[in-house]
């Protein structure tokens, strides 16, 4: 089952095909001689849209599959399923049990030659992805949990050879397991004390600021301890000297590849180590998530907001891991948006969250959502849970997300606020004091570089305008890189036509940060983004009411206003106090005006023809 699901016998491969055959002979070989039910079967055959013969076309599959595999292997009907009995025949799935058992038993006890054999025969046993020719119900199912112990089976082999001194042998092989999974956090920093101890240093400090990079733009979140500890080591000159780590192995544990996950749920990103500011916001999240925080049987509910880019992730991971205390039957989280910054369907999300929860047997193996929400509910019912729902869209895919009894205590993140987290504490972010830039761009560039330059520095933060994302850009761009001092890259950001550009890092980018929030946008509305970005622009950003806006635009004041209070709502233009006669101002957040104006070149034709246009005569350019 460790890739294409197969029979053989005397070495030759036994020739049966189909989907399902296969999914029922996986299905029951994962059962391990236990009962797999009927209802199970289905689920994994059809997924929640069976045919109306299902008992007719499982007894055949079952009658086939009794041809193919002989009298050695029984097939017994046991209400309310099936059970098989394997004989003396062999599962390339138990055997990478055992030797990855015995290999990491062998890595604690620091036999790291007997450790590099075990796993790699371990290893050996795989020939692809499970399931491969399974349904896609079994292999969405059951292939995670098969990848994700072969990828700690990789760790725990790579750290035996590491510790046998060949690191210059399998840097090439980390390198493309770097590629493969770069968000685990012990393979990058394997790969870092391998490139190390073969004398690249330049290299390995160069992967860490990557990998710090995506682990931010990914999941927003800082690298955890034990990466952050290999990169301290690496700056002080002891990586080369460091044991590689081996993760404390029980001796009478056996990996689990299925079956409900052992205690309670943990799924928070690491915590941010230099998190910084925010005091009185973390407080306010602190004491709304708090059990006596709220009156009793009242949920608990609170919500983040702000434009993209200004760190409300890493305030609700930080609070969230201050609060964990509070919460002892777990911690959830979900990412609501995708890599590409789309919106995830919730019954993905559902299905991701009730596998933290719980055994998979009875989760609905097609996304129906409303089968999905009722178990998650069911699931999360009186129990003191924290679900963090990080990035959220809108009310259609907050809504299923949220329990429905006030045990569980949730926390949100968006860019605007939401209707559907109804009676929710709202947080709302604005940017950072000069005092709290200076210290984020210190903490990521390194005190001393920036004390070295202190009016490099400080022209940083004006241009970064107190956005966490532009300050931990730049000081990552200054740590990396020796050669490139503040005062050199403060020179460069004093340009606004190429201070975007330059607010980039890996694949953290400010221009990039804000494109979702754009997309989202109705196409009327995004059409008339750039021509504002002209308004309220001086010396300084100042606010400016409907009215103005209406004069650029050629355009009645109401639907200007409209205009205005949609790109609010995106969190891509602030409300800002009033005018004289008490009518809303809007404004501008630096940085994001620069942003409307490199949306400039091939934008729509405006509302009111030429008028609309009026004053735009300036270009910026950006990369695509």
């Amino acid at each position: 089952m460790l890739g294409p699901v197969e029979v053989r016998r005397d070495g030759h491969r036994v020739a049966f095909s189909g989907a399902k055959l296969h999914t029922v002979l996986a299905a029951l070989l994962l059962a391990r001689e236990e009962v797999v039910s009927d209802d199970r079967l289905c689920r994994l055959l059809w997924g929640w849209a069976p045919p109306a013969t299902v008992s007719a076309q499982l007894y055949t599959y079952i009658s086939r599959l009794r041809k193919i595999l002989g009298d050695d292997v029984v097939i017994d009907r046991r209400p309310p399923g099936y059970a098989m009995s394997i004989g003396n025949a062999t599962v390339d799935l138990n055997e990478f049990e055992k030797l990855a058992l015995a290999g990491r038993e062998a890595l604690i006890k620091e036999d790291f030659e007997s450790a590099g054999e075990l796993l790699r025969d371990a290893l050996a046993r795989w020939n692809g992805q499970p399931f491969a020719n399974a349904t896609e119900y079994l292999a969405d199912a059951e292939a995670p949990r098969l990848s994700e112990a072969r990828a700690v089976t990789l760790e725990h082999r790579i750290a035996a050879d590491l510790a046998l001194g060949r690191h210059e042998q399998i840097t090439g092989e980390l390198t493309g397991l770097v590629s493969e999974f770069p968000l685990r956090e012990r393979i990058r920093c394997q790969l870092m004390t391998a490139l190390c101890r073969s004398g690249r240093q330049a290299d390995a400090i160069h992967l860490y600021h990557h990998g710090r990079a995506v682990l931010a733009d990914e999941l927003g979140v800082n690298p955890g301890e034990e990466l952050q500890a290999t990169y301290r080591a690496l700056l002080d000159g002891t990586l080369d000297r460091r044991p590689a780590s081996v993760p404390a192995v029980r001796a009478d544990a056996r990996p689990r590849v299925s079956g409900p996950a052992a205690g309670a749920p943990a799924m928070l990103p690491p915590d941010t180590v230099d998190f910084t500011g925010r005091g009185p916001e973390l407080d306010l999240v602190c004491r709304a998530l708090a059990p006596d925080g709220q009156g009793a049987g009242r949920p608990r509910r609170v919500l983040v907001t702000g434009m993209a880019g200004l760190g409300k992730t890493a305030l609700a991971v930080h609070a969230a891991h201050r609060c964990q205390r509070h919460f002892p039957d777990g911690q959830l989280y979900a990412d609501l948006r995708a890599a590409d910054g789309t919106p995830r369907h919730p019954a993905r999300v559902l299905r991701r969250l009730l596998r933290a929860l719980g055994p998979m047997d009875d989760v609905p193996a097609a996304d129906d959502q409303d089968q999905l929400v009722r178990l998650y509910r069911e699931r999360t019912r009186g129990r003191q849970l924290l679900i963090v729902l990080d990035n959220a869209s809108g009310a259609a895919q907050l809504g299923p997300l949220l329990p429905n009894t006030p045990e569980p205590a949730v926390l949100v993140t968006g860019r605007t606020a939401l209707p559907t987290v109804a009676g929710a504490h709202t947080v709302a972010l604005a940017p950072l004091e000069p005092r709290d830039s200076l210290e984020l761009l210190a903490a990521a560039a390194g005190p001393a570089r920036v004390a070295a330059a202190p009016c490099a520095a400080s022209a940083i933060v004006e241009h970064c305008a107190g956005l966490p994302l532009a300050l931990r850009i730049v000081g990552t761009r200054i740590a990396a890189r020796p050669h490139c001092t503040p005062d050199r890259l403060a020179h460069r950001l004093a340009d606004p036509l190429t201070r975007l550009r330059e607010l980039h890092s890996g694949d953290l980018d400010v221009h990039s940060s804000l494109l979702p929030s754009w997309r989202a946008l109705d196409p009327e509305v995004r059409a008339v983004f750039p021509a504002l970005a002209a308004l309220g622009h001086g010396p300084g950003p100042r606010p400016f009411p409907a009215a103005e806006a209406a004069t650029a635009l050629d355009v009645p004041e109401a639907e200007a206003e409209r205009l205005l209070e949609a790109l609010a709502d995106a969190a891509l233009l602030e409300v800002s106090g009033a005018d004289e006669w008490g009518q809303p101002c809007y404004l501008f957040h630096p940085l994001v005006r620069l942003f409307a104006l490199s949306l400039e070149e091939g934008r729509p034709p405006l509302p009111g023809g030429p008028a609309g246009r009026a004053g735009h005569n300036r270009r910026l350019t950006h990369r695509p």
